[in-house]
């Protein structure tokens, strides 16, 4: 039989394993760590408690098999992008936020089949998801040095001319990104991003802005691609 030592508030130990959990609130709050055979654990402020993991023994369905290949596409596709939808996903929901919300939206909405098989389709894929509207007439150019230049209507209509544009170009071929999360101001009305890249890139173009203080962010605006 195990034997229980409790050191309040702090830590709980299992002796017959020695096993450690932490009692994050005291004894009748949630466990952080493994206490014999439960592991728990914390995200985004809820707390979860499960069994050791159990190897599986019956055989994958097709379907199960399916939704490993849809979940394997969506994070190679996503990880170039991992900094900046961790911008742009920023306080999705209660339950996920950036690349997790992004992921989910991916997969969910991007995610689709065809003759070509199982792809990402870019042009409706969400890189920021928000409600701070985006100024109009927002464009991209290439430059004579290689680089991207980003313009847009700099009137304020009523909105915070401190907000910042966010900029990505994506290769995603090649799975590689620029990106800039903190471009310049709704004011200026023009910015341009650096891609440092070799000619013969095809870009897949994205944009939004992000408040001033952070408090939030557009949705994504998809500019399509860019030949470099």
């Amino acid at each position: 039989m195990n034997t229980i030592i409790l050191l309040f508030p702090l830590l709980l130990f299992v002796q017959k394993n020695s096993s450690m959990g932490i009692l994050v609130s005291g004894p009748n709050g949630p466990i952080i760590g493994k206490v014999g055979s439960v592991i728990g654990s914390s995200r985004n402020g809820k707390h979860y408690i499960k069994g050791p993991y159990k190897k599986r023994t019956g055989t994958v369905s097709e379907k199960e098999l399916l939704n490993r290949k849809k979940f394997a596409l969506a994070q190679v596709w996503l990880a170039p992008l991992k900094d900046f939808v961790h911008e742009g996903f920023r306080g999705y929901s209660q339950q996920s936020q950036g690349f997790i919300a992004a992921k989910s939206w991916l997969l969910k909405n991007a995610l689709i089949s065809d003759a070509d098989g199982l792809r990402v389709n870019p042009a409706l894929m969400k890189v920021s998801s928000g409600n701070l509207l985006n100024p109009t007439n927002i464009a991209v150019t290439p430059t004579e040095t290689g680089d991207l230049k980003f313009t847009w209507d700099a009137s304020s209509g009523g909105l915070d001319l401190s907000d910042q544009i966010m900029m990505l170009a994506y290769n995603i071929e090649s799975g590689v990104a620029r990106f800039k999360t903190t471009g310049q101001f709704r004011s200026v009305g023009v910015d341009t991003l650096r891609l440092g890249l070799a000619p013969g890139n095809n870009l897949h173009v994205y944009t939004a802005f992000n408040a001033a203080d952070r408090s939030r962010q557009s949705d994504s605006v998809d500019l399509g691609v860019v030949k470099m």
